[in-house]
């Protein structure tokens, strides 16, 4: 198992460490908080393990990693719907609760490292959908996840990355 530090955090802006790698990351535009709600825009902290990597397989071929993977297809979607059972779940597009959409015309989920955070139990309102994800090509804020450009996150998941510690 492969464990990346995030450190050096400034507002929304770190690096992630792991091993001899450090590369820049953007955080929630909230930062890092331990008690993460639904919807405050940010980053959980504690130890987020990779649980799988999701990808679209028309942009690039499925990236070298430690967890299992998967191609995304258009009607993929994520649960972000507190009220609803598939709460912080993947879910097939149309959906009834509220979601977000994996297959996106930008290529921010191109690849999806998704990492456990209110998952095992799923608890309402404590926070869905926090991805290792591509960043905005601005380095802006996210709205909880963690994002660097796509060759660092396709390094990172090749240095065998099994989780994130994020600290708080």
């Amino acid at each position: 198992m492969r464990h990346a530090v995030i450190d050096q955090v400034n507002g929304t802006q770190a690096r992630l460490r792991i091993g001899s790698i450090s590369v820049p990351v953007s955080l929630g535009a909230a930062g890092i908080r331990r008690e993460k709600q639904e919807g405050d825009h940010a980053t959980p902290a504690g130890l987020l393990m990779l649980r799988r990597v999701l990808y679209r397989a028309d942009r690039g071929s499925a990236p070298v990693c430690a967890v299992p993977r998967e191609a995304l297809g258009p009607d993929d979607g994520w649960c972000d719907d507190p009220r609803h059972p598939d709460y912080n779940t993947m879910v097939e597009l149309p959906h009834p609760g509220r979601h977000e959409r994996l297959w996106r015309d930008d290529p921010q989920y191109d690849v999806i490292g998704v990492l456990g955070w209110n998952d095992q139990p799923v608890v309402r309102d404590r926070g869905s959908a926090i991805f290792l994800h591509v960043a905005h090509r601005d380095g802006r804020p996210t709205e909880g996840c963690i994002a660097t450009d796509r060759a660092s996150l396709i390094t990172v998941l090749a240095d065998g990355l099994t989780a994130i510690e994020v600290p708080g």
